[in-house]
């Protein structure tokens, strides 16, 4: 059984970098909490903590945009995740595949 504890030594909530399966793209950053890591590991699909709603939410719930686990990684020091996701349907609320789409800064080699 994975100890889940470890990654929440610092925080009650650890932040979820979530990458697309063969592209490496970067979707969304979330949120989880123990419950929702715990409830990620047991469906295979991705579980968050809203920060603004306060309670749990599976990913794609509604939109059926769902994101089904290849991995999760930990960092170097057990408060990060890196999920490495199958993503059904855009990432981002507003309908964009990926949440990064506005870019605020690009150097052009100038």
């Amino acid at each position: 059984m994975m100890d889940f504890d470890k990654f929440f030594v610092k925080n009650e909530l650890i932040p979820a970098v979530v990458v697309e399966h063969g592209t490496n793209e970067v979707l969304m950053l979330a949120y989880m909490n123990k419950e929702s890591l715990q409830k990620t590991f047991e469906t295979g699909y991705t579980w968050f903590y809203s920060r603004s709603r306060q309670k749990l939410w599976n990913k794609g719930e509604t939109s059926g945009h769902k994101q089904k686990i290849i991995s999760i990684k930990s960092d170097c020091d057990d408060d990060t995740l890196l999920v490495e996701v199958i993503q059904t349907g855009a990432a981002c609320h507003t309908g964009n595949h990926s949440c990064f789409f506005t870019t605020i800064y690009e150097n052009k080699g100038e």
